[in-house]
């Protein structure tokens, strides 16, 4: 039997919320235009019942013993292994993934549901020295409900990366996943966690839009937001949560650089260039957006690198066998054409691609870039890779840490220590030696900093600040006396 029905999908067992009362959505096939089914999407009177209805479930599953939530967590990640060829396509054609970044996201679901299943038996707190005759200690309590809002380009991954330990730490979850990939970015959640036997109330899937999202962090029964988006929507999200005192995590846009020093081989480092700008079209936020190249390689790596892009096949990805899927929708790719016309329009050179039919934008490499071009300083969030070149380890820090952004940086070095080193003069939330700037682990923490968000989070220690309070608790053995 099928993990996901359309005829199912407003179950209130897999909703977790009954009927929404949006307008129909049609989920629609980007690479073919075809409707693959229709859910109902939330409005803002939706999200107070489910807030309301999350709460009240929270209480019992913050007092359900720790190895129960853990059980629930490990079940949910065998089923996104189990449900893997189901789950498969719907990431495939709803969000116009090629299946190996498919398989990469059902991979990080399962290994965030086992990583949040430990999470459940963490030390709770500490105990501390007191001035009085008393046991002082703190533990760690969850925080109630998270607002989880999310968006379309890794759907599944950054959905579940914040719903699976805001559960196993003992909270409710409301998930606001992005319209366009409503199925494989919630429903599917949804689905799995009413399936490994979480208490129905505790998770509530509300696809919506800004309006939506807006409606969950002004919500008085959510002081959770995690938030993963754009940088402009980030603003808007932050500046909301601390008018209402809210905790707001912020995971935001980058323009992340890969430094190529001289000593770089270039035969290896191709392959790792063309991933970082091309992969899933660019759309991605750690993606490689700046190529910074020491000038005597710089030539000759933009010729491969353009060379790799017109080599690789853009397509369908479901039917056919290609490198890269369509763009999201038509006002995604006119933002990445436009941004693209305006560069070569002030002096950049298409080295490759800058072409597209339908929603099928080709890879495209620019050179002759500066601090001007539009492709080079701004986030693209598409296939585009400007090349510029550097002539030292100091102009290329300096090139490199001259960004609102902080997100990701790579550098390809023969000498390690002298990546480390080069990596220390750059603010970034993420650094990778000997590798391209799109990389991420269940274990890791993730996040940036500046324009790209308030700092790392996810995985571990960072999930424990995010979704649970600490409460100070003293006890003694009488009641305390004093003066008057």
């Amino acid at each position: 039997m099928p993990l996901l029905d359309p005829k199912t999908w407003q179950d209130p067992k897999i909703s977790q919320t009954g009927p929404l009362s949006g307008p129909r959505y049609a989920v629609t096939e980007p690479a073919t235009g075809d409707t693959l089914g229709t859910v109902t999407l939330a409005a803002p009177a939706d999200v107070s019942p489910a807030a309301a209805a999350a709460r009240a479930a929270q209480r019992d599953w913050a007092r359900t013993p720790h190895f129960v939530r853990a059980q629930v967590l490990r079940r949910a990640g065998d089923l996104f292994t189990e449900h893997a060829d189901e789950l498969r396509e719907w990431i495939v054609r709803e969000s116009g993934s090629i299946p190996g970044k498919a398989d990469f996201e059902l991979h990080v679901a399962a290994q965030e549901c086992y990583e949040a299943a430990a999470l459940a038996s963490r030390p709770a707190g500490q105990v501390l020295p007191s001035e009085a005759p008393r046991l002082s200690y703190t533990r760690r309590i969850p925080v109630g409900v998270v607002g989880v809002i999310a968006p379309f380009n890794a759907p599944l991954i950054l959905s579940i990366r914040s719903v699976a330990p805001a559960l196993a730490l003992g909270n409710g979850v409301v998930l606001k996943p992005d319209p366009r990939t409503a199925v494989c970015g919630g429903l599917s959640l949804a689905a799995v966690f009413a399936e490994a036997g979480l208490p129905e109330g505790l998770l509530h899937v509300l696809p919506g839009g800004a309006d939506v999202g807006a409606a969950l962090v002004e919500d008085p029964q959510v002081p959770v937001i995690s938030f993963t988006g754009s940088t402009a929507a980030g603003r808007a999200v932050g500046e909301a949560a601390g008018r209402h005192l809210k905790r707001a995590h912020l995971e935001l846009g980058g323009n992340s650089a890969l430094i190529v020093l001289e000593d770089a081989d270039l035969d290896a480092v191709i392959s790792t260039a063309a991933w970082g700008s091309f992969f899933h079209q660019g759309q991605i936020c750690m993606t490689t957006g700046r190529h910074l190249v020491h000038h005597s390689l710089a030539a000759e790596y933009a010729e491969r690198l353009a060379a790799k892009a017109d080599s690789l096949a853009v397509g369908d990805p479901f039917r056919d066998q290609v490198h890269l899927g369509p763009i999201i929708d038509a006002g995604q790719l006119a933002k990445i054409h436009g941004l693209v016309e305006s560069s070569t329009a002030q002096g950049a050179r298409l080295a490759a691609g800058g072409t597209h039919e339908d929603l099928f934008y080709r890879p495209t490499v620019l050179t002759g870039v500066d601090d001007r071009t539009p492709a080079y300083a701004e986030e693209v969030f598409g296939p585009v890779a400007p090349v510029r070149a550097f002539a030292d380890a100091d102009e290329a820090a300096a090139l490199a840490a001259d960004s609102s952004y902080g997100l990701s940086l790579g550098i390809v070095t023969r000498d390690t220590a002298r990546g480390l080193d080069l990596a220390e003069r750059i603010p970034t939330g993420i650094v990778h030696i000997n590798d391209q700037t799109v990389n991420d682990e269940a274990v890791a923490p993730f996040g940036g900093v500046a324009a790209s968000g308030t700092g790392a989070r996810f995985g571990g220690e960072s999930n424990l600040e995010a979704f649970t309070d600490v409460r100070w608790t003293t006890v003694r053995g009488d009641a305390a006396q004093y003066p008057f």
